[in-house]
């Protein structure tokens, strides 16, 4: 998945509904008025040309461009300590370490919808393009070129929206519509700048609403849509026929970086409420449970563990302490519905409880066994994107041959085609895993087996089918007991290094 935005950088010459009042006293209209966009918006069937729709909506759609400034360490000199030394700084290189600093650029859309100059976008299109830059100024062109000083009234990095403002009156600027009625097939405009490239129109359809493009998170449901989106249309704006914003157009999947005909945008419903609370300079908080959640039932969870496939979502790994603990949810419960709306793949688990306030309650219908369990949590408030980035590693490469605490025989993995041992804290901390963690660790991995492309030694397995392994004989009795029930495969829930709680099917041979 690709930002649909555009950066340049000097490196390269060495990414609840509510309504928008005008302000008091003013008559101005914005560019997209049902009464004045009814005369120009085609009516039915394929449009012989959005010609006179484009020219009203045009004047409200803006360029974006940063400048930044890029921090870089210096190439350390190769020939330090010979005699050659010294020509390091003729072929390019610095004497010194001291870090030095380049300018870049990037480039998005944006839309103006107040005639006093708030202006919408993407956050990425104003956040720094690479580690070690800072934004030092944006700079808004509107279609008659004018350019304007822009600063940040708010911006939300989890679901990739800011606010701008520049000063101006009686600007030219567009509402939000309503985009819960649309509709695959239905016409759409992307208006924006690609490339750079000021004042580009496209035209497509629909071709999905809601569609969960598998980032995770809580905002990961978008508008998917054929019209032309390329880099640089970030945080432009996408129209419906009646020339109304039901989405802000934020990225395109493309293995090339150019347009294939798959673009998704911010539905207005879900950026409305949003960009109200950054006008009005308030936090934008989501509702939290502390989970980690392991995906939809498809077709390996419900083969492992006897339920139904399609409904719900398996938790993973529950927070210790967490609202979800409090509630009583375990790692291998199925959460079919929250506050009575069913958890799908169009509307997921992360999107439903971020939805509710932090504080408020949730009820929680879950599968446990099989067997359907009714749970009540209060939401807390979720964190940054980044407190909850997972550290990365697994030091697997550590797993100790010869250890005194461990078992000195593995034992088999029951079916599984594993040899597995006794997780100690002397091998916890071998295989850079938390010393306080409970389970077998991997020895060995037959090459024949089903967990042979999924597993590797010095992975642990703490549970499986919801059952806790603390040793080989309960990995043997768990997978007995699932053969005998007549499942093919099981449900093991693995901790490697750092990142633990990952549900992996496994097949019993």
């Amino acid at each position: 998945m690709r930002y649909a935005y555009a950066i340049t950088s000097a490196l390269l010459l060495g990414g609840a509904t509510a309504t928008l009042a005008l302000q008091p006293g003013t008559a101005q209209v914005a560019q997209n008025e049902p009464g004045a966009i009814q005369a120009v918006a085609p009516r039915a069937g394929a449009p012989m040309s959005f010609a006179d729709m484009v020219a009203k909506l045009q004047p409200a759609v803006v360029n974006i461009s940063t400048k930044q400034s890029i921090t870089v360490k210096q190439q350390a000199n190769p020939f330090a300590g010979t005699p050659f030394e010294g020509f390091f700084g003729q072929f390019g290189g610095q004497a010194g370490p001291q870090p030095q600093k380049r300018e870049g650029a990037s480039l998005g859309s944006g839309f103006l919808i107040s005639p006093d100059g708030y202006i919408v976008t993407n956050n990425h299109v104003i956040a720094p393009g690479a580690q070690g830059a800072s934004v030092d100024s944006i700079t808004v062109t509107l279609s008659d070129r004018k350019e304007y000083t822009a600063k940040v009234v708010g911006r939300d990095e989890t679901s990739d929206l800011a606010v701008l403002k520049i000063d101006g009156k009686s600007l030219p600027f567009v509402r939000f519509g309503d985009s819960a009625r649309a509709r695959p097939g239905d016409w759409v405009l992307a208006i924006g700048q690609p490339f750079g490239l000021s004042s580009t129109v496209t035209a497509g359809i629909i071709s999905a609403i809601h569609r969960v493009t598998g980032q995770g998170g809580a905002n990961d449901r978008f508008i998917q849509t054929d019209a032309a989106i390329n880099q640089g249309n970030s945080g432009g704006p996408m129209f419906d026929m009646n020339g109304n914003v039901i989405g802000i157009n934020s990225q395109i999947y493309s293995q090339s970086g150019g347009n294939i005909g798959i673009g998704f945008a911010i539905p207005a419903e879900d950026a409305k409420p949003i960009v109200e609370r950054l006008m009005k300079g308030q936090k934008i908080e989501r509702g939290y449970l502390g989970v980690q959640i392991g995906g939809p039932v498809n077709d390996d969870v419900a083969a492992s563990l006897g339920v139904p496939k399609g409904q719900g979502e398996i938790i993973a790994k529950v927070e210790p302490n967490g609202p979800a603990a409090k509630a009583g949810l375990k790692a291998f419960d199925v959460v079919t519905k929250v506050n009575g709306q069913s958890v799908t793949p169009e509307q997921t688990l992360s999107y439903l409880i971020a939805n509710v306030p932090p504080g408020g309650r949730v009820q929680l219908e879950v599968l446990r066994g099989g067997k359907p369990v009714s749970l009540t949590a209060t939401a807390a408030t979720r964190p940054s994107n980044e407190e909850l980035r997972s550290t990365m590693g697994d030091g697997s490469d550590a797993f100790p041959d010869d250890d005194d605490d461990a078992q000195t025989t593995p034992a088999a993995g029951g079916g599984l085609g594993l040899s597995v041992q006794v997780l100690t804290p002397a091998i916890a901390r071998a295989i850079n895993v938390d010393p306080t963690t409970q389970g077998v660790v991997i020895a060995a991995v037959d090459p024949s087996s089903d967990a042979a492309a999924k597993l590797k030694r010095g992975d642990v397995i703490t549970a499986v089918n919801g059952a806790p392994v603390r040793s080989a004989a309960d990995l043997q009795q768990i997978v007995a007991a699932a053969k005998a029930a007549g499942r093919p495969q099981v449900l093991a829930q693995i901790t490697r290094g750092k990142i633990a709680g990952a549900l992996i099917p496994l097949r019993i041979k």
